[in-house]
């Protein structure tokens, strides 16, 4: 059974690379699963930024923007797995929807949640999975957005409850909400 850990915390907030350097502080091998699709040029140097981060330490990379559970669950030959990032994910799942003409709910981001837990406590060693807090802003004023915050939310309780460790990230400094205390290099 996999350990679980969930890096939390707002957008900038240092949560990938305190993430980065737990996995790095863990025996491998390791690999980075993205969730992100590259679909401008700016998202095209970001991701370029975040492999460069990575080239130092052993890493493979796995792209998958939808089916995380399908990917964890193929990804079984590495002892570490960092999931960079969940809200993107469920970003992705709201969009897949919208192409068929079908609307993205909490109820079935609760199934989806199910389904990547599943594969998470499936998997033979420690899964890292970052994600946004959301949850601290004004009420969005479309309903789109309000979806996105609510699933995403729905999401981020459901992997919290599932994991072992939760570290809320804020300007760079990691706070335990929940686990025992890792000590990085």
């Amino acid at each position: 059974m996999a350990d679980i850990i969930l890096i939390t915390g707002g957008t900038r907030s240092g949560k990938s690379a305190y993430a980065q350097r737990l996995a790095e502080a863990l025996p491998g091998p390791r690999a980075y699963l993205a969730t992100c699709p590259i679909i401008d040029g700016e998202t095209a140097e970001r991701v370029k930024l975040h492999r460069e981060a990575r080239s130092a330490s052993a890493w493979e990379t796995i792209e998958e923007p939808v089916d995380l559970a399908g990917a964890i669950g193929r990804a079984k030959t590495y002892r570490v797995l960092l999931v960079d990032c969940l809200t993107l994910w469920v970003n992705n799942l709201l969009y897949e929807a919208e192409l068929r003409g079908r609307l993205f709910t909490e109820e079935a981001a609760a199934v989806r949640c199910r389904e990547v837990i599943a594969a998470c406590r499936a998997f033979p060693g420690t899964i890292i999975i970052v994600t946004n807090e959301l949850g601290m802003g004004i009420v969005p004023a479309d309903e789109a957005t309000r979806r996105f915050r609510d699933c995403a939310g729905r999401m981020n309780q459901m992997i919290a409850a599932a994991a072992e460790d939760v570290t809320f990230v804020v300007s760079g400094i990691p706070l335990r909400l929940k686990g025992k205390e890792k000590e990085l290099k």
